[in-house]
């Protein structure tokens, strides 16, 4: 697990190694991991003496070596493994999502959901599924999935296999269609007529929480974020330190300055 901060400083370049305690190496060299920064390659991986880790590593790791021996003192049965590691480009689903299929595509992807439903011991599931998330974007999973009379478990698992596809979108809350969803939902019949986002830089990945204490406040991009002094966004329930590591790095990343 790479924690959200970890993950902006990985994207920027500021961490290059993590250091973890397996009993046997869990990624290896070329791993490629989707997080909420996009993809994090691991660039090595080699057992160490944690005796021989150095100030100098603790650093590249985003700690200080004290910090570093405190996390590594449980499970000290376990060796300590070093990783290397980089940011390696956007998600190429974030890609995918935006761009509609072609007259051919469309084919392959109708072709890839009956493969899907006939695939599944409770029945077709695809076309109910996207299109109770293009009737209602943002709303839990669980409700979806009760509204299904399905389990949410199995749901989210379901929902995954959409998202591989290119075709939904996981929010905090929820989820949404993408363009190429949307126009695999629409095909064969009339377009819906669907609220048009909201305009300018999306919110990051801060959990559901604080998502919902911004969207209530009506801070639904990040140039709205940007407008609100720190300090306000921090008095928000639900609105925490990782949040706010989130929308500071998110902010920098925009070239978006703030007033406080």
């Amino acid at each position: 697990m790479i924690r959200p901060a970890e993950l902006a400083r990985i994207k920027a370049g500021t961490i290059d190694l993590g250091f973890r305690r397996w009993d046997r190496p869990r990624v290896v060299v070329g791993t490629r991991m989707r997080t909420a920064v996009g993809l994090i390659e691991v660039t090595s991986v080699e057992p160490v003496d944690e005796a021989t880790i150095t100030e100098d590593d603790a650093g590249r790791a985003g700690t200080s070596l004290d910090a570093l021996r405190r996390g590594l003192a449980g499970r000290a049965d376990r060796p300590v493994f070093r990783v290397g590691l980089r940011w390696a480009g956007d998600d190429p689903r974030i890609a995918l999502r935006q761009r509609p299929p072609t007259g051919t595509e469309l084919a392959e992807i109708r072709a890839r959901l009956e493969r899907l439903d006939a695939a599944s011991s409770t029945g077709p599931w695809t076309r109910p599924t996207l299109a109770i998330i293009d009737r209602s974007p943002e709303v839990r999973a669980p409700d979806l999935a009760a509204e299904l009379g399905r389990d949410t478990a199995s749901f989210k698992r379901d929902v995954r296999k959409l998202k591989e596809l290119g075709l939904t979108e996981s929010l905090d809350i929820g989820y949404r269609l993408s363009p190429r969803g949307e126009a695999v939902v629409d095909d064969g019949g009339p377009s819906r007529n669907r609220s048009a986002p909201p305009t300018g830089a999306r919110l990051p990945k801060i959990g559901a929480p604080a998502t919902r204490a911004l969207t209530a406040a009506g801070l639904t991009t990040l140039e709205a974020v940007a407008a609100v002094p720190e300090q306000e966004l921090a008095a928000m329930h639900g609105v925490g330190p990782v949040a706010l590591t989130a929308l500071r790095a998110a902010l920098a990343e925009h070239g978006l300055g703030r007033r406080g």
